[in-house]
């Protein structure tokens, strides 16, 4: 009896030793490892700190940013990323933060940045995502390897200019309707006093649930009302204190929205087998392309071959609004904002759109010859990016311009701090000044590499040209109808849920033309 509580004793030690070592070697070893590593190398930042690292003073600085609105300017990146900001003025183009017991690079260097991005060598991938955020969408931006390149294949032709032109229509039906109801809130009077942040919201919703579901719309919307329901959950979750039980009410809500879209994608197939459902929308585009790589499959079933499963496809519909609807309608938020506080050019752009179109409602070839128009675009695309950075992981040990990086380092690219960078930009870099794109996007700065709001390389957005040519309808469209000025209740914080948004909305004065 006495050997064998001897023998348990021993191992139950063993256990607990070999336990510790494990813990003191991921939350002291290994870090310390690490930044004496990159240090060495000249890439600095603060000491770690066991466990937290940086977060909670990068929350810190965060919280005492955004408790306070900003003048009215467009040197946002210090109220955005206060931490980062500060860190790469101190330390340089390369730096370190601490997420946690991560270390994370900033690699605030345009030229470095293509590298990461062009991964020609896969060495490196997405961070593995929080896996309540990992809820909102498993689509093509979460995938990586042979996955994402079959998708990515699939749903490649669904975004071809030649079907983009299909989806003209329903992007001049959703515009005209916001006309019109911004008209019946001018009223009489011919003025009023608008938050156009959440009408934006509803305006790029109603463009994707059409041009996403076609005939199923209206199904298709309440889809996309429910998933903003969800994305409003899981940021409470994701930083709300523990209530037992609150944390499985996203988790239900995925549920529902995975089961709806499961019952309109069975009917979108038994149409299209019928004839009798057009293919022209997102959804009909992606069940013919994967029914022409051997189908969409039944969850279960093997997947190696080319085909989506119907999982696949719900993920993506998720991904159709989650990133179709948040991005461009910051987008034209932060134009709109730009514009009142620049009524020149918004009088300049307003002057292209009626030479060209004059009261017509613009169609695809028309929005081709928007050229100040675009030059706007860009440039509030360059002051206010929707996605104010992206990160990525080494997924090996690799070489990054003669820095030697560890395999698990995690990789900051800061979208925001390279389009207000001066190097890059000039001494005018924190003013709006649309000319510096009269020549392209690559005659824009002094480097090519110093503009890419829809980021780079292989993975770079596919739905870029639907958002621009949604963002040139609707713009030229609200120049048609009405000229707008910054609301004295308009208060300019800029800060980021997701993606840039206006902390307490976009108040301007409509007045209708």
């Amino acid at each position: 009896m006495e050997e064998i509580l001897s023998s348990f004793l021993i191992i139950s030690a063993s256990l607990l030793l070999s336990c510790a070592v494990k813990v003191a070697y991921s939350i002291w070893w290994r870090p310390m490892k690490l930044q004496k590593h990159l240090n060495q190398q000249g890439i600095k930042g603060n000491p770690y700190k066991l466990f937290f690292g940086d977060m909670k003073e990068m929350g810190r600085l965060i919280q005492e940013a955004w408790s306070k609105p900003m003048n009215l300017t467009h040197q946002i990146a210090p109220r955005v990323f206060p931490y980062c900001y500060d860190l790469v003025q101190k330390e340089g183009k390369l730096s370190i933060i601490w997420n946690g017991t991560t270390p994370r690079v900033i690699v605030n260097d345009s030229e470095l940045m293509k590298q990461v991005l062009s991964n020609k060598f896969g060495h490196f991938q997405k961070p593995q995502a929080n896996p309540i955020i990992y809820q909102l969408t498993r689509g093509l931006s979460a995938l990586e390897g042979e996955e994402w390149a079959k998708h990515r294949r699939i749903i490649t032709p669904a975004f071809h200019l030649e079907k983009l032109k299909a989806m003209i229509p329903a992007f001049s039906t959703s515009c005209c309707g916001l006309i019109k109801q911004w008209g019946e809130l001018v009223g009489p009077q011919g003025s009023c006093e608008l938050d156009v942040w959440p009408e934006l919201q509803n305006l790029t919703g109603d463009v994707i649930s059409r041009t996403a579901f076609g005939s199923n719309y209206e199904e298709g919307k309440r889809i996309f009302e429910l998933q903003k329901e969800q994305i409003i959950l899981v940021l409470e979750t994701a930083f709300a204190p523990y209530i037992p039980g609150f944390r499985f009410v996203p988790t239900y809500l995925d549920k529902e929205i995975k089961a709806m879209l499961r019952n309109l994608i069975h009917k979108k197939e038994q149409a299209m087998k019928m004839g009798e459902s057009s293919t022209d929308d997102l959804l009909g585009l992606l069940l013919l392309q994967s029914n022409n790589c051997n189908g969409v499959q039944e969850p279960g079933t093997n997947s190696k071959n080319n085909g989506l499963t119907i999982d696949d496809v719900i993920e993506e519909c998720k991904l159709f609004y989650f990133a179709g609807q948040e991005t461009t309608s910051v987008w034209l938020t932060w134009t709109m904002i730009v514009l009142a506080m620049h009524p020149s050019w918004q009088e300049r752009a307003r002057e292209e759109v009626l030479q060209i179109c004059g009261k017509n409602t613009p169609d695809f070839d028309t929005t081709n010859h928007f050229k100040i128009v675009t030059m706007i675009l860009y440039e509030v695309l360059r002051l206010y990016p929707p996605v104010t950075a992206l990160f990525q992981q080494t997924c090996k040990k690799m070489d990054l311009g003669g820095i030697s990086l560890p395999q698990g380092i995690d990789l900051l690219l800061p979208t925001l701090l390279v389009h207000h960078d001066p190097e890059l930009w000039g001494d005018d870099h924190e003013e709006f000044r649309p000319e510096r794109f009269s020549d392209g996007v690559s005659k824009a700065s002094k480097e090519q590499t110093a503009f890419f709001p829809f980021g780079w390389g292989p993975k770079i957005c596919i739905g870029q040209h639907f958002a621009m040519i949604e963002a040139k309808m609707a713009l030229a469209m609200i120049l048609q109808n009405f000229s707008f000025g910054l609301s004295p209740s308009y208060t300019h914080a800029p800060y980021t849920v997701i993606t840039l948004q206006p902390q307490y909305g976009a108040q301007v004065l409509l007045h209708r033309i």
